[in-house]
């Protein structure tokens, strides 16, 4: 008997010191500490140890248990969850491209290439591992067409979260050398700069922060409703959605959010939208809150009155039980439904800013 606890208590030993070794890998980043800590402690968007959204927001609203939710999301088998065949990409080379024509490419799930103003944005980039560990959340077949050697220098790395599907350590570490500033909320900058960034490339901002930069550019920093974290502890890091403001256009990046009155604020303060990049997929009435249901980013298009929108955070993981193309479907139907003006492109595919009559083919159908 004794022994049998001793074997025990050894495996529970080495388990241990497994997991904490594996949490404590480079890839999960650092927590805000020092100067950076005290000023997101200042925030008045940090309340009670943690960063908080605008309007109350439980991450789980359904009355299954944690366990639960996570068993089906682990094991409950969805027909079309993934595409059984690869889906129609296009590899443009970014490299070659005319520094000055204004357009953008999107790269798969949340990742976008963007040029304009004379500048080049590159926003999320998931290029290599969504997940802490390679064999898990695997990209659609085909739409794995971008690494970051295929990435030119880059002005602004714009970061919304540091969830490990918009913040991938691999593909930062490579990029590194190649950027010139980096975009991100208040925390998650102690993450870029613990794998190696210079400090002074680093710029945090709060919610409703701004900076001007050349050329005429203004960022500005907006809410989301959603949450934050890479390991243990959540929400120590802040959440956002991004403008990009310069004299010709105004683009806008949702990132992750689930619906809520921000949207139509963003609008008040921002009535000509040229472009809302906006979250489109992985949604569940299970944590509704944080992300948006088909239903409701119809409401935020709505509410923002851009002028051209095209969805990402679809059609590359599998991070919810919906089918894979129904995200594509249903804000299709609801653009022909609402009458906005809805940008289809493939994976890829060369999307002109300035084109008012580029075609898009319905390629989830294929």
């Amino acid at each position: 008997m004794r022994k049998s606890m001793y074997i025990i208590l050894s495996i529970l030993i080495v388990l241990s010191v497994a997991a904490i070794a594996f949490i404590n890998q480079p890839s999960f980043g650092r927590l805000p500490h020092g100067e950076r800590l005290e000023r997101v402690r200042k925030s008045s968007n940090y309340r009670d140890g943690k960063f908080q959204n605008l309007s109350p927001t439980q991450q789980i609203t359904s009355d299954k248990s944690l366990f639960s939710i996570m068993m089906d999301f682990l094991f409950k088998k969805v027909k079309d969850l993934r595409p059984e065949t690869d889906l129609p990409t296009i590899k443009t080379d970014l490299k070659q491209l005319n520094h000055d024509e204004e357009m953008m490419v999107w790269l798969g799930h949340s990742s976008v290439f963007i040029q304009a103003n004379g500048q080049r944005f590159l926003v999320d980039p998931v290029l290599v591992m969504s997940s802490p560990v390679s064999f898990f959340n695997k990209a659609f077949k085909g739409t794995d067409i971008y690494s970051p050697s295929d990435m030119p220098d880059i002005d602004f790395l714009i970061i919304s979260h540091d969830h490990w599907d918009h913040l991938d350590y691999n593909t930062i570490k490579q990029l590194k050398d190649r950027i010139g500033k980096v975009i991100c909320p208040l925390g998650v900058g102690e993450h870029l700069e613990y794998w190696g960034f210079d400090k002074n490339s680093i710029i945090e901002f709060d919610w409703n922060e701004n900076k001007s930069f050349a050329n005429g550019l203004t960022i500005y920093c907006l809410p989301a409703r959603h949450f934050s974290g890479r390991g243990l502890s959540s929400n120590q890091t802040l959440w956002a959605s991004f403008m990009l403001q310069t004299p010709a256009k105004n683009i806008f990046i949702s990132g992750d959010s689930g619906y809520d009155t921000h949207f139509s604020d963003i609008n008040k303060q921002f009535p000509n939208i040229d472009l809302a990049i906006m979250e489109n997929g992985q949604y569940d009435k299970d944590w509704k809150y944080i992300h948006m249901l088909p239903e409701d980013l119809a409401k935020a298009i709505v509410d923002l009155k851009p002028k051209k929108v095209l969805t990402v955070h679809n059609s590359k993981f599998a991070l919810a039980k919906h089918t894979w193309h129904e995200p594509m479907e249903t804000v299709a139907e609801n653009a022909e439904k609402d009458s906005f003006n809805l940008l289809t492109p493939m994976i890829g595919e060369v999307v002109s800013l300035n084109d008012t009559t580029q075609v898009f083919k319905k390629w989830w159908k294929n």
